[in-house]
């Protein structure tokens, strides 16, 4: 089963991504020898940069081409990564054309800012519409960090949550880290991916969480759970669920590049 990112903003001149389509190549290049085959383009859709649908789309068009030119196999997904702030303004039509690999379930970002009991609304709002929701980064929001039971309740409303490889290595701090830790082990990650910026910064290479995490939870958080989130489908039987080990809570496993 092939590694698929569904959090990526690989394409080029939109948000804080890649520049340029070459250093949209570069990162493609690094998320291909990571052992990624396809990959969910997920720019921002918020109020700083008020992308639309047809932006991403045209983009990812594009980008796709200029992947077959240079031999990159890649596959591009449709997606976008949506700000709280943006949803009100975004009906059901835009929803879908943001939806992961054109299915129905939407990205959802948690903020870096307080959010309160805001977030059940519109999960509960966006599962009333048909529309799956994967959180993205919760272990980076200050609301998640210091309470795993308003995490829980979103999961409870139908919601995934989906992890940054790099906050359980460390990259963002300890307090991202041991957040994603604790949410790894209560059962609350259900997607690992990259939220790749770029081929060196944030990059597309989920193996970085190996330290973190066994093999069997990594090839069911790369592989089979974004699969069935693409596919509307139930996600499968997860793995046995690692235990904490030091005084840090952080995760040990023995893993090798598959």
């Amino acid at each position: 089963m092939p590694v698929i990112d569904l959090h990526s903003h690989i394409l080029p001149g939109l948000d804080d991504g890649p520049e340029s389509v070459e250093d949209s190549l570069a990162l493609a290049r690094v998320a291909t020898a990571a052992g990624t085959r396809a990959m969910a383009t997920t720019s921002h859709v918020d109020v700083t940069f008020g992308l639309q649908p047809a932006d991403l789309a045209a983009a990812r068009t594009a980008l796709t081409a200029a992947l077959a030119e240079a031999g990159i196999e890649l596959e591009l997904l449709a997606g976008g990564e949506v700000a709280p702030a943006r949803l009100p303004e975004l009906d059901d039509e835009m929803l879908r054309a943001l939806a992961l690999g054109g299915g129905s379930t939407v990205l959802l970002e948690c903020p870096f800012t307080p959010v309160g009991a805001s977030m059940e609304l519109m999960v509960a709002d966006l599962r009333r519409r048909d529309f799956g929701v994967l959180l993205a980064h919760p272990e980076r929001s200050p609301t998640f960090q210091h309470d795993l039971a308003r995490l829980e309740r979103l999961v409870e409303l139908g919601a995934h949550a989906q992890v940054t490889a790099g906050a359980l290595a460390g990259d963002f701090g300890g307090t991202p880290r041991d957040a994603a830790a604790r949410m790894l082990r209560r059962g609350l990650v259900h997607v690992l991916a990259s939220d790749a910026h770029g081929a060196t910064h944030r990059a597309p290479d989920l193996r970085v969480a190996g330290e973190e995490v066994d093999a069997d939870q990594l090839a069911w958080m790369t592989e089979a759970a974004p699969a069935a989130v693409l596919a509307g489908q139930p996600l499968p039987e997860r793995p046995p669920l690692p235990r904490a080990r030091g005084v840090r809570d952080r995760l040990r496993r023995s893993w090798s590049p598959r």
